[in-house]
């Protein structure tokens, strides 16, 4: 059908947009998005299980975990009330990360008389969109608890400590003044403090000048922590825009955000897992939202989509390899953001894949496998909308244009199952601020959510091997 927001189903989608951005607002690294979702699960009765530990007694049909890694990934699965070994996983993958600054392991920095912090780029984002934003800080704090105990906290520094001065349009050439360009590890330097206040707050010791980061910021987490300065140990902190998401438009139908790349669907995978367990009882197989860190960097890591993390799982809980069987009666959904057709750009986008907001998720191809749709799993994903009458649109690049990748063919690649690729429609991606349509985020919902209820029925309705019987 071709989707018409009447003013009832704006309101909801109003609403839809404001829960997603409470998320992402807690969010601000990719431990926050773990940890925001963990507490989701656990409100809807999802019980933990460590991968050092033994799941053997642990996994019962109706049964719903969640296993996390490194903090900064995890995995939930719910089990069918008819599930038994050898039935396959549905499962919807995110990823928990965004391109950001991450503060180097020696940040101390001091020029003109003005404290500086090191920062390195994450990921592949649009830096110049850095500049004259109000930052704060986030991530993992390592603290000595005790001589025998060493605990990864969370801290949230969630006010304007740090900002990336723009260059004076009067200090600027001609030609820099038609394209700005800096150099990453030159300019991208965010002020801290002045030497001159920061000596008048706190005098400086012997101890600060071995220090690899400036006191007044190691105070400042020593603070927020409730501990000492000398216990903490080591920390991995991003920063990030202080200024959170909003609902916008003139018709409130855009979410303006930033990470909307990809808490986005880091929020939809979870929340269409917990909007489907009404119907877990009938189910034969194992339902299963993921979100991995480091995509935005290739995803080669141990917590990343790369590492054995969603194969152990599903072995542990198949109760033996990853076999064809399983494999093939399973599914999985690389969710992800999409490109939306831009009103100042359009002739970068191919003329007849200009996806819109307000019109569906997105399936995503390319012929070069950087997406993994195959013409089976879109035909999966196209006959569940077909039949809850939900529109799905279709995108892929121009050829003179590059294309990015996802987690989908890594993870098809090493697991043998079938995967589509799909997402949202966005502008600015990889901006510190990205844009988003809220009918989309229910749309989505819809979806992945009779994804997990239909997707054995539907399955067995399409016989893509009789053709070589």
């Amino acid at each position: 059908m071709s989707f018409v927001p009447n003013a009832k189903l704006s309101a909801t989608a109003k609403q839809t947009g404001q829960a997603l951005i409470n998320f992402i607002d807690k969010a601000p690294s990719a431990f926050h998005a773990v940890f925001e979702t963990v507490q989701s699960l656990k409100a809807e009765g999802f019980s933990q299980l460590r991968e050092d530990e033994s799941w053997e007694e642990a996994i019962q049909p109706g049964g719903k975990y969640y296993v996390t890694r490194n903090q900064s990934a995890v995995i939930a699965f719910a089990v069918g009330g008819q599930w038994q070994k050898g039935n396959g996983f549905h499962i919807v993958g995110a990823h928990s990360d965004s391109p950001c600054l991450k503060i180097k392991p020696v940040s101390k920095i001091e020029s003109q008389g003005t404290l500086q912090v090191g920062v390195e780029t994450y990921g592949g984002g649009l830096w110049n969109t850095w500049f004259d934003r109000d930052l704060g800080v986030a991530g993992r704090v390592f603290v000595k608890e005790s001589e025998s105990n060493i605990e990864g906290r969370l801290v949230l520094i969630n006010r304007p400590i740090m900002r990336i001065p723009m260059l004076a349009i009067h200090l600027q050439d001609a030609d820099a003044r038609k394209a700005f360009s800096f150099n990453n590890e030159n300019h991208l330097r965010p002020v801290l403090a002045t030497s001159v206040m920061a000596e008048l707050t706190r005098p400086k010791t012997e101890e600060d000048a071995k220090a690899k980061h400036h006191p007044i910021l190691l105070d400042l987490l020593a603070k927020e922590l409730d501990v000492n300065v000398d216990q903490i140990f080591d920390f991995e902190l991003s920063l990030f825009d202080t200024q959170g998401g909003a609902i916008g438009g003139l018709l409130e139908e855009y979410v303006f955000s930033p990470r909307l790349d990809n808490l986005c669907c880091t929020w939809l995978a979870f929340q269409s897992l917990i909007k489907s367990l009404p119907t877990l009882d009938d189910e034969s197989n194992v339902r299963v939202a993921a979100s991995f860190d480091n995509e935005e960097v290739g995803s080669s890591s141990l917590m990343g989509a790369g590492s054995n993390f969603l194969q152990s799982i599903i072995t542990r809980v198949s109760g033996g390899n990853l076999t064809g069987e399983v494999a093939r009666k399973s599914m999985l959904i690389s969710a992800d953001m999409a490109h939306c057709v831009h009103p100042n750009y359009s002739e970068k986008h191919e003329a007849n894949a200009r996806i819109q907001m307000h019109s569906g998720p997105v399936i995503k191809y390319n012929a070069n496998e950087r997406y993994a749709t195959s013409g089976e799993s879109a035909l999966l994903i196209k006959e569940i909308g077909r039949r809850h009458n939900l529109d799905i649109q279709e995108f892929v690049s121009r050829q003179d244009c590059p294309c990015g990748s996802t987690i989908g063919p890594i993870l098809a690649t090493r697991t043998g199952i079938r995967t589509v690729d799909m997402g949202l429609a966005q502008y600015s991606m990889h901006s510190i601020r990205e844009q988003c349509g809220t009918v989309d985020l229910e749309l989505s919902i819809d979806l992945f959510s009779n994804y997990f209820n239909d997707f054995v029925q539907v399955d067995g309705t399409i016989k893509t091997d009789s053709l070589l019987a």
